[in-house]
């Protein structure tokens, strides 16, 4: 099959079960500032040093995730560095059997600007680029559920300084380059809803269309479209699977036009015939994964 996912990795993480599920452990007489829920079909994470050319995020690793969790800021003391609270978190995942999947400091991060409004949409994070640290680890319960967390620190030109730190629940099939025992090859799935009967409505952001471009301008990169749709009480499976593949090559016309050739797409259309149980991939939708060589 193309989309197949590879097993997984099994740590003796038995009696870590419930502490990986829950929200790290705040470094001490750190303040918190913000709570953010986080939940999306693609939430952006870097594995890789970031770069903005022609307002467009680069980054040789980065990826678009199914996930649920949350997002926290918190405000360091001014006689704590942020070594320490960095230092603080690393040690928590280490005890946890945590995989680092990647982290960077200082300018080799790239622009904290970038980071803190592009990535994490929190202009408090901007910084100095100089003093900056990111780290992004990976854990996995004993049932297979995955989890990352990401913990980024800054000092600001004022000189506070801060941590944000987002812990996710990566969904079911969502490929983690690094982490997961399978193939690095598959990035995705990017899940894409879509409405519609005579013309189509896509609801995906431009950074998506952006990320799907640059995967696909890898040589020899493959472009998979799976179509998904319901089954509606007043139709056939067969119109059902219609309204799928209607969608799904809707979707590789608007692929072509950004420049997603379809010499190197791939369209499968299975429209309610195969039931998924995470909720984040559920109704119309298209499921788009990029397989490099």
């Amino acid at each position: 099959m193309i989309l197949a996912v590879g097993a997984l990795l099994l740590f003796p993480l038995n009696s870590l079960a419930a502490e990986l599920s829950a929200f790290p452990e705040a470094f001490r007489q750190s303040t918190p500032e913000v709570q953010v829920d986080l939940r999306s079909s693609g939430h952006l994470v870097l594995l890789s040093p970031i770069r903005e050319v022609n307002n467009e995020i680069r980054a040789e690793t980065m990826v678009r995730l199914p996930v649920t969790g949350e997002g926290r800021m918190y405000q360091l003391p001014r006689d704590v560095n942020r070594e320490q609270a960095r230092d603080h978190y690393l040690s928590l995942l280490q005890q946890q059997g945590a995989k680092i999947l990647f982290e960077c400091s200082g300018v080799s991060c790239g622009r904290s600007v970038v980071w803190a409004n592009r990535i994490f949409d929190q202009a408090t994070l901007n910084g100095r680029d100089s003093e900056q640290s990111y780290l992004a680890a990976g854990t996995l319960e004993p049932d297979g559920t995955r989890w990352l967390t990401l913990v980024y620190t800054v000092t600001r030109g004022n000189l506070r300084k801060y941590v944000w730190v987002e812990h996710l629940k990566v969904g079911n099939g969502a490929v983690v380059p690094g982490f997961d025992a399978g193939s690095d090859r598959v990035s995705g799935p990017l899940i894409v809803p879509w409405q519609g009967g005579v013309t189509y409505q896509f609801d995906w952001k431009s950074t998506d269309r952006q990320q799907v471009r640059e995967q696909a301008g890898n040589e020899g990169a493959i472009v998979v479209l799976v179509g998904y749709s319901t089954l509606e009480d007043d139709e056939t499976l067969d119109q059902s699977i219609e309204r799928a593949r209607a969608a799904t090559e809707t979707l590789s016309d608007v692929l072509a036009r950004i420049g997603v050739g379809r010499d190197q797409q791939r369209l499968l259309v299975v429209g309610p015939t195969i039931p998924i149980d995470d909720p984040e991939r559920q109704g119309n939708r298209v499921e788009i994964s990029v397989i490099t060589r």
